[in-house]
C-alpha cells in the first residue's frame, strides 16, 4: 500500500469532547467549539448518528486512536456488530483488516426494486417475523415498457403486472415497509432524493446501489438473501474490501461530464480491475463536481466490479440535501462530520491510487457489448470507421438512474433549444426518462420537459424502460439487424436493451447522446464538428452548461407518485393466487449432504462473457421474477458453447441435443446433480439473484470458473452452490461437457467453517481418463453453514 497526499484530520474520540461545527460561506468547518452532541432521532430518515459515533468510538479504541482510516473504512467499521470480533479475528491484531477480515456489518436500511424484491420478499415470509427489522423500501421501477411515452406505457404497465404490484404492495403493508407505487421513479434515483445520507449504510437488491455513494453513503449491491439477513436482523457478511483511491484534480469544462470520469475509469481498469474494491474519491477536483455528478460516477463503479463507491461528505451534499427538502438531514450530517470526520484521515494509505485530472478530461464513448471499451471522443470517428460499426445512430436515449438529475437535463436542454432555434430537430429517435416523479415535475415546472416534446423527443415514465431491456421499439429495427444506439445508461452487454443481439449499445454522457442524436451519425464529434441547417448555414453546439439544482427547491412528486407508509399491519393478507404464473411460494433446498460429492456432471462448459443476463435474462423474462420454476426456463439460454460455438446448445450423455434450460431440467427430473465450467468474471453484471437461484433449482451443485463477479459469487454461496476457481487456469481445457466429477475435501471444508483446500477428481465422459483439478474458494465459516443448509434462508427461517 502506499500513502495518498491527504489533508484532512482524524475523528475527536467520544471519550472526550465533541465539537459542533459552524459552516460558514457553504464551506466545511476548519475550527471547532466543544460541547456534547445531540442527535435528532424523531425521523427515521435520517441515519442513527448517535448509534454511529459511539461505534466509530469503539473502533478507534480498537485500532488505537491514531490509526489513519479512509472514509469508506470510517463508515463500515461504524457499522460492525461486534467490532473486536470482525477487526481482530485473523487480522494480526488489526494491522490486516483488507482482503482478510470477515466483517459483519448492521446496516441502517434496505431497498429493493420490484424484481428483485418478488423472491427477496418470498425469502423473507419464511421466516415469520412481524415486521423487517431495519427501514426497507420498495421502488416499482422494472416492469414498465418503455415504447409510447409516459401515460400510454405506465397504464399498460400496470395492467400487465397489476398482480405483482398487488403483491408487493399487500407484503409492505404486512411488514411496515415503505412502497413507491409504478411512476414513483427508478430506485436510485428515488434512494438519493429521499433515503441517501452521509454516513449511512443500506444495501439495495440491484447491482447500481452504489449510486447514493455520491451522497457519501455506504450503499452495496446484494442478493436477495443477502437483504433478508439484513431484514430479519442479522448482521450481513463482507470480506473486508481494499481501497481505491481515485485523486482527482482540476476542473471540468467544455463537454467533458461526470460521466467521462467513471467512463475513463472503466477503460482503465476493466470490468474486473474493481473486484474486492471500494473506489474512494479524493482530491481538490471533488470540490468542483455537484452531488448528482458524484452519483453518476458512483453508479457506474459497479461496471468495473468494484463493491461500492463514495465521495467525501461536501457542501454540494448539503445544497442537495436542502433542494430536496431534508434540511433536518443535512443538519444532522453536518454534527456527525464534525465528529466523524467523513473524509480520509491524514495519513491514511489507499491500497492504489489513480489520479484523473479533470482539467485534461475529454468525452469518453464505452462500447459496444462491454462498458470497458472506452474511446475518447477525439478517436471516436476513426474507430467507427476501423472496426466498421455503423456510423448511422438508430436512436439516442437519455436519463436512466445514471444521468436523469437536475444537471444533465438543464445541460442537454440548452443543446436542444439552441439546435430548436437553428431550425434543427434529432434525426435520430431519442428518448428520454427522468429518473423520479420528483424530478420530472420540476423539469415541467422550470420549463425542460416540454423542451424536449417540442423537439420531438419521447418522454417515458419514471421507470428503467430500455436500459434494463424494457423497451419496445418502433423505428422497424429487427431482431438480427445490426445498428448503433447512444445512451447515458450504465451497462450496454449483447442484446441487453433490447433482445437484439446485434444492437450496438454506445454509453456517453447525456449531452453526447443528444448531440449524436442531432446529427443522427455516429462519427459525429460536437466539438470540432458542424451541422447544416435547413437554411443551409452551418450550426455549431457551444459547449453545455445547465444548473447544479434548481433556484428553488426540487418540486414534490404528484401525489400519487409518493411513498406509502404505513406501520406493519398483521391482519394483511399477502396477495399470491395459488393458480399464478408469476407468483409462487417458495420450497427449501435440500440440505448438502453428509459426505463428499460424486456422480456429478458438467451440464455445460461456457465461452467468453458470461453475465447475469447470459445467465438470466431479463426484458420479457422479467414477468416470472417471483416464479422460480417458470423463469428457470431461460437459464444460460445465451451462453456459448466453449466446444461447439453453438448458443444455448447442451449435449445429453446419450448424444442427443437440448437448449441448456432443457438438458438442466432433464437432468433434475432424473436426480443427476451438475455443475458449470466458465471462463473469468462468471456472473458480472445486474445483482441477479436468481442466476444464482435457477441453476440452483435446476440441480447446479457446483461452478467452476477462472474468476467469479463479488455479488454473484455471494449469490451462489446463499443458495447453496459452491463456487470453485481454478488453482491452474490452464486446467480449464482439460475438462469438458459430460464429464463425470466427484469432490475431495470439500465436506471436510465445510464441517470446518471454510478452511481447507478442494479438489475435484475428473473422469472423461468418452475416454474414461481421470485427472484431479486443484481448485481455490473464498468459503467463509457463515458461508459454510449457508451450504450445509441447503441456502442462507433455510438458516434464517430457523432463527
Amino acid at each position: 500500500m502506499r500513502a495518498a497526499n491527504l489533508s484532512c484530520r482524524r475523528g475527536t474520540s467520544l471519550q472526550g469532547l465533541f465539537s459542533r461545527c459552524r459552516y460558514r460561506q457553504g464551506r466545511l468547518p476548519l475550527t471547532r467549539s466543544f460541547a456534547t452532541p445531540t442527535f435528532d432521532n424523531s425521523n427515521p430518515r435520517i441515519p442513527p448518528y448517535l448509534k454511529l459515533a459511539k461505534n466509530y468510538d469503539k473502533v478507534k479504541e480498537v485500532l488505537g486512536k491514531g490509526t489513519a482510516l479512509t472514509l469508506a473504512e470510517k463508515i463500515l467499521y461504524s457499522h460492525l456488530d461486534n467490532v473486536e470480533e470482525s477487526l481482530l479475528t485473523n487480522t494480526n491484531s488489526g494491522r490486516d483488516i483488507r482482503g482478510a477480515a470477515n466483517l459483519k456489518l448492521k446496516p441502517d436500511r434496505v431497498a429493493m426494486q420490484d424484481a428483485s424484491a418478488q423472491m427477496a420478499l418470498l425469502q423473507f415470509m419464511t421466516c415469520n417475523l412481524p415486521s423487517t427489522a431495519i427501514p426497507a423500501s420498495i421502488h416499482c421501477d422494472h416492469l414498465i415498457v418503455g415504447e409510447l411515452g409516459a401515460k400510454s406505457d405506465l397504464e399498460s404497465g400496470i395492467k400487465m403486472n397489476q398482480e405483482v404490484f398487488d403483491f408487493l404492495e399487500s407484503a409492505s403493508k404486512k411488514y411496515g415497509i415503505e412502497f413507491w407505487p409504478p411512476g414513483a421513479g427508478i430506485i436510485h434515483q428515488s434512494v438519493l432524493e429521499n433515503y441517501a445520507a452521509p454516513g449511512l449504510m443500506m444495501l439495495g437488491t440491484d447491482s447500481h446501489t452504489p449510486n447514493a455513494g455520491g451522497l457519501s453513503t455506504i450503499a452495496i449491491g446484494v442478493g436477495g438473501a443477502d437483504a433478508v439477513e439484513a431484514l430479519v436482523g442479522a448482521p450481513w457478511e463482507l470480506k473486508a474490501p481494499r481501497i481505491l483511491g481515485v485523486e482527482l484534480k482540476g476542473q471540468l469544462s467544455g463537454w467533458a461530464s461526470p460521466k467521462d470520469i467513471i467512463l475513463n475509469l472503466a477503460g482503465q481498469l476493466t470490468v474486473r480491475g474493481g473486484t474486492g474494491f471500494i473506489v474512494e474519491y479524493f482530491g481538490p477536483g471533488v470540490e468542483t463536481l455537484s452531488c448528482t455528478g458524484m452519483a453518476t460516477a458512483c453508479n457506474m463503479g459497479a461496471e468495473v466490479g468494484a463493491t461500492t463507491s463514495i465521495f467525501p461528505f461536501h457542501p454540494a451534499h448539503v445544497r442537495y440535501l436542502e433542494a430536496t427538502h431534508r434540511h433536518d438531514v443535512a443538519a444532522e450530517a453536518k454534527k456527525f462530520s464534525d465528529i466523524v470526520q467523513l473524509k480520509a484521515d491524514a495519513g491514511a494509505k489507499y491500497d492504489d491510487v489513480i489520479t484523473i485530472d479533470l482539467s485534461k478530461l475529454e468525452p469518453h464513448i464505452n462500447g459496444p457489448f462491454t462498458p470497458d471499451l472506452s474511446t475518447p471522443l477525439s478517436q471516436f470517428k476513426q474507430t467507427v470507421e476501423e472496426q466498421n460499426w455503423p456510423d448511422k445512430l438508430s436512436a439516442g436515449l437519455i436519463g436512466s438512474c445514471t444521468n436523469s438529475s437536475y444537471e444533465d437535463m438543464t445541460r442537454v436542454e440548452g443543446m436542444v433549444r439552441e439546435a430548436m432555434e437553428a431550425g434543427l430537430k434529432p434525426a435520430s429517435d431519442f428518448y428520454i426518462t427522468p429518473g423520479s416523479d420528483q424530478i420530472r415535475e420540476t423539469l415541467r415546472r422550470d420549463g425542460p420537459l416540454d423542451t424536449f416534446k417540442e423537439a420531438g423527443g419521447t418522454v417515458l415514465s419514471n421507470a428503467c424502460g430500455p436500459c434494463i431491456g424494457q423497451w419496445k421499439r418502433r423505428d422497424g429495427v429487427e431482431k438480427g439487424t445490426l445498428n448503433a444506439i447512444f445512451t447515458s445508461y450504465n451497462r450496454n452487454f449483447r442484446g441487453r436493451n433490447d433482445g437484439n443481439p446485434d444492437t450496438m449499445n454506445f454509453l456517453a454522457s447525456p449531452e453526447i447522446v443528444t448531440a449524436m442524436a442531432f446529427a443522427g451519425s455516429t462519427t459525429f464529434n460536437p466539438v470540432t464538428d458542424s451541422l447544416l441547417t435547413p437554411s443551409g448555414k452551418e450550426f455549431r453546439f457551444t459547449p453545455p452548461s445547465g444548473l447544479e439544482i434548481p433556484s428553488e427547491p426540487f418540486e414534490v412528486a404528484r401525489e400519487e407518485f409518493r411513498a406509502h407508509i404505513q406501520a406493519p399491519d398483521p391482519s394483511v393478507s399477502v396477495a399470491i393466487a395459488p393458480t399464478s404464473e408469476r407468483l409462487a411460494l417458495l420450497e427449501p433446498f435440500d440440505p448438502f449432504p453428509a459426505s463428499e460429492l460424486s456422480g456429478l456432471r458438467v451440464l455445460v462448459k461456457i465461452t467468453g462473457k458470461c453475465t447475469t443476463d447470459t445467465i438470466s435474462a431479463a426484458g420479457p423474462w422479467l414477468k416470472y421474477k417471483g416464479h422460480l420454476p417458470n423463469i428457470s426456463e431461460n437459464t444460460l439460454q445465451t451462453a456459448i458453447n466453449a466446444e461447439t460455438g453453438e448458443v444455448n446448445v447442451a449435449y445429453d450423455l446419450d448424444g442427443s441435443k437440448h437448449t441448456i434450460p432443457e438438458l438442466g431440467k432433464r437432468w433434475r427430473e432424473a436426480s443427476r446433480p451438475w455443475l458449470v465450467v466458465a471462463e473469468h468474471n462468471y456472473g458480472e453484471g445486474s445483482a441477479r439473484e436468481h442466476a444464482a437461484l435457477q441453476p440452483r433449482y435446476l440441480g447446479a451443485r457446483i461452478v467452476l470458473c477462472k474468476s467469479f463477479a463479488r455479488i454473484h459469487e455471494t449469490n451462489l454461496k446463499k443458495q447453496g452452490v459452491v463456487p470453485l476457481t481454478f488453482a491452474d487456469e490452464a486446467d480449464y481445457d482439460k475438462i469438458g461437457a459430460g464429464d463425470e466429477v466427484s469432490t475431495v475435501g470439500l465436506y471436510e471444508m465445510l464441517q470446518n467453517g471454510g478452511k481447507g483446500d478442494v479438489a475435484l477428481k475428473v473422469k472423461k465422459h468418452k475416454s474414461g481418463e481421470e485427472f484431479l483439478i486443484k481448485t481455490k474458494h473464498a468459503v467463509s465459516t457463515d458461508q459454510a453453514g449457508f451450504i450445509l443448509a441447503g441456502s442462507a434462508l433455510n438458516l434464517l427461517s430457523k432463527r
